[in-house]
């Protein structure tokens, strides 16, 4: 068995249609789904966004296992256009800095992370091997 490919990722927050609406308004499209907890309240929604139409879904915090509810952990970067734009507009949105925008060598990979008003790690990144996948996928 090996890894085959990105399925979904999970990030948490106290208030989910808060985390909900500050998403929506930076992918620039709606969650497509809405599950609601015993209280009526969001308890996960979920966003389709990409390329690949990869599944990014926020689910109330009182469903995370147990433990510390601070960033850190593993971070997933998504590639991005315009980098140093995209890092903008997450800090004028409220996201704090986690990781400036740093330089990996010489070969253009470049990695940013900031943690959303939510608590979550969310990296940003230039990678010049998703556009060569990428393309290599498309029909000619």
């Amino acid at each position: 068995m090996s890894l085959r490919g990105f399925a979904t990722l999970t990030l948490w927050a106290d208030d989910v249609a808060a985390a909900t609406a500050w998403y929506a308004e930076f992918l620039g499209t709606e969650a497509y789904f809405l599950r609601p907890g015993p209280d009526g309240r969001p308890a996960y929604t979920e966003f389709r966004i990409g390329d690949y139409q990869a599944e990014m879904g926020i689910i109330d915090r009182r469903y995370a296992p147990p433990g510390p509810a601070v960033p850190g952990g593993a971070v997933m970067h998504w590639h991005v256009d315009d980098l140093d734009a995209t890092v903008r507009r997450l800090l004028a949105m409220g996201a704090t800095e986690h990781q400036p925008i740093t330089p990996h060598g010489d070969e253009g990979f470049v990695t940013a992370s900031v943690v959303d008003p939510f608590g979550n790690v969310l990296g940003v990144m230039n990678n010049p091997h998703y556009l060569d996948v990428l393309s290599s996928s498309k029909p000619a």
